[in-house]
């Protein structure tokens, strides 16, 4: 598959998976402008380096956690290039002991696959048991670049929409600073 062609807006109607297809209708509901890269399934963020050239913005690393007794579920946005810790994140969400979801909380949960989580994903989320949490430096970026719920395209939009996202979906942001460098 190429990376190098860049479309505005969804792709025709119908020619894509469901979930696929109810991720542009999320932002086409809320009239949010978007551009959008085809590519090969990305299994890292090392993958997408491609398609970011492509958007011309970062793609957003997607995590999806829960505590120990598997009772609460974190949503947390992050830059692509910065480095996970888990403890710097417990510390500032008052949590212990996070780590990564099951594949079956994932696809429960958010409806989606390992490698395809989003903030798109959080429209699936029925029972509201997922907490969004954003890096702020995901906020400081001029754009937001994600997955439509399937790891085979990548799209972007203005950062700022994502609150329209939020606030359609019916979720607050709980903001975190992660470290660039962490020891």
């Amino acid at each position: 598959m190429h990376e190098s062609e860049l479309f505005v807006g969804r792709p025709e109607k119908g020619s894509r998976t469901d979930i696929e297809e109810r991720s542009y209708d999320l932002l086409d509901s809320l009239n949010i402008d978007y551009t959008r890269v085809d590519h090969d399934r990305a299994a890292t963020m090392d993958d997408l380096a491609a398609a970011e050239a492509v958007l011309g913005c970062g793609i957003a690393k997607n995590l999806f956690l829960t505590n120990r007794q598997q009772t609460d579920f974190y949503l947390l946005i992050m830059p692509g290039h910065k480095p996970f810790k888990t403890k710097y994140l417990s510390a500032q969400l008052g949590c212990s002991r996070l780590s990564f979801a099951t594949e079956e909380h994932l696809r429960d949960i958010l409806g989606v696959e390992s490698g395809c989580a989003s903030i798109l994903a959080l429209m699936n989320d029925a029972g509201r048991k997922v907490r969004l949490v954003l890096d702020k430096d995901i906020l400081a970026t001029e754009k937001f670049a994600c997955h439509p719920c399937l790891n085979s395209t990548s799209l972007a939009f203005y950062t700022p929409e994502l609150s329209k996202i939020c606030v359609k979906l019916g979720y607050e942001r709980s903001i975190v600073e992660l470290p660039e460098n962490p020891e």
